[in-house]
């Protein structure tokens, strides 16, 4: 079974007016940039140990400090995403590397991730 139900897409389409293959690419394309953000922020979490705005596990002295913009380049083309930093500097992420742009190929990587995970 995929990540979605026939029904949840059907829903997803109507819902969002694709009709088509464009459509779908770039349906496709903001949820590459959003998983890629979210998997960021996860990172984030697990260097400092703590979710955001959850201080009261915060362990250490250390914390977020904004982000910055970063342009990467996918078979989806160009888009932009938001890397967090951290006040101490210390924070290396792992899916996107800092000064690398191009991630073309880690689509495969996402779509193993989730095929793992509804196993």
């Amino acid at each position: 079974m995929g990540l979605w139900t026939k029904e949840q897409l059907r829903a997803f389409i109507k819902e969002n007016k694709r009709v088509t293959a464009k459509d779908a690419q770039d349906a496709l394309k903001d949820l590459f940039a959003e998983t890629i953000q979210e998997m960021l922020e996860a990172e984030m979490d697990t260097h400092l140990g703590y979710v955001k705005h959850e201080t009261a596990e915060k362990a250490t002295t250390n914390a977020r400090n904004g982000k910055s913009r970063k342009k990467i380049t996918s078979e989806y083309g160009e888009q932009e995403i938001a890397v967090p930093r951290d006040r101490q500097g210390e924070f290396e992420p792992l899916v996107v590397k800092k000064y690398q742009s191009n991630v073309t190929g880690i689509e495969d990587q996402i779509i193993a991730l989730y095929a793992k995970r509804s196993m």
